[in-house]
This record gives C-alpha cells, structure tokens and sequence, in this order.
C-alpha cells in the first residue's frame, strides 16, 4: 500500500526575535497549495528543546540516552524527506539547526532535501554548506532551493519595506515549483528504494 510521502519543513532558528515564522508560513501554504502528492508540515526546532549533542557517539551506532534527542529521531524519522528553513550565520547555517542534524543520523539517511534560505545574500552561503552536511548523513540533496535576497528580502523583512513575503512572491514562485518538482521526483524515487528493503 502506497502512503502519501510526508515532508517536514524544518524552522531552523530557536531565536525569541527570529523572522522565521514568515518565511514557513508561506512556503507551506503555497506547498499545499502546489501539491496534492505530498504532505508537508512544519517542524520547529523550538518545541523539542534539544541540549547540545553530547552522546557517546551518532544514534547509527548506538542509540541515543538522552529522551529529547530519541524524542527528536522519533519525530524526523516519521517523514519521508525534508526542507530545511534558514537564515545565514557566518557563512553558515545556525547552530541551533547543526546540533538539530547531529542529534540523528539514521533518521535522514537515503531521503531527500532542500532548503529555503533567507537574508541579504539568499543565505546561499547557508544552503550550500547545508547541502554538504546531508551529503554526509546520507541525504539526498535535490538541485532545486529557494532563494529569498537582495531587494526582494529587504521588501519582505521588517528591517526594510516590512511587506511580508507575499510582497515578492511572484520573483520566488517559479524557484518554488521547480524545487518541490524536484523534491517530488527524489521521494518517489527514494521512498521505493526505502520501501523495497
């Protein structure tokens, strides 16, 4: 019996003043909106309060003893691919979403992922060291991410126009359909492999 793939769409800040909220609010919608293959959710990082990864080893080889992080496996490993939500620190994706990958392992492995990332420079920086720490959990990175920069991230945020990210939606639509088209592609493909043992 074929199930209806289930995506987490992952808010990768814990910030009190994080924007997050905006961002994953608009991609969900406009996922379901897009898509009636798969069924997407969000995941926020806050809600499992996670301590900083201090296990003997990754859950692969042996399992977790702390209950919040088998709490956050048993959360992820329910869903059947992943697009992550983050902003850009340094360079790099917060450390808060870095402890989050770390707390599991056998929970991403042979699923697909992709991003939306946020800031003045699309948190491209961000999404392109993401795409490395999957490759080493054994994700499959999809080719498609979204991108909000620039101008149109200076519209959407507070810090400049404050318009919301409906504002400038028609610039990140396109981007949008292609990442969940290749998203959709690499779950079937997965989840069948996943399925079939």
């Amino acid at each position: 019996m074929t199930t209806t793939p289930r995506i987490a769409i992952i808010i990768g800040s814990t910030r009190e003043t994080r924007w997050a909220d905006v961002p994953a609010q608009w991609i969900l919608q406009n996922a379901k909106r897009l898509r009636d293959d798969m069924e997407f959710e969000l995941v926020d990082l806050r809600d499992f309060d996670l301590p900083m990864f201090d296990e003997a080893t990754s859950n692969l080889w042996a399992p977790s003893s702390d209950p919040k992080a088998v709490a956050w496996q048993e959360k992820i490993g329910a869903y059947d691919g992943f697009i992550f939500l983050t902003a850009e620190y340094n360079h790099s994706i917060t450390g808060a979403l870095k402890n989050a990958l770390d707390q599991a392992y056998k929970e991403w492995v042979r699923k697909p992922m992709t991003a939306f990332g946020y800031g003045s420079m699309g948190a491209s920086r961000a999404v392109e060291h993401l795409r490395h720490i999957a490759v080493e959990l054994q994700m499959v990175p999809v080719r498609g991410a979204l991108h909000l920069g620039g101008a149109d991230f200076f519209a959407a945020h507070p810090m400049g126009g404050g318009a919301g990210v409906e504002a400038v939606e028609a610039n990140l639509l396109p981007s949008l359909t292609s990442m969940l088209d290749d998203l959709a592609w690499w779950v079937r493909a997965t989840k069948t492999a996943r399925d079939a043992g």
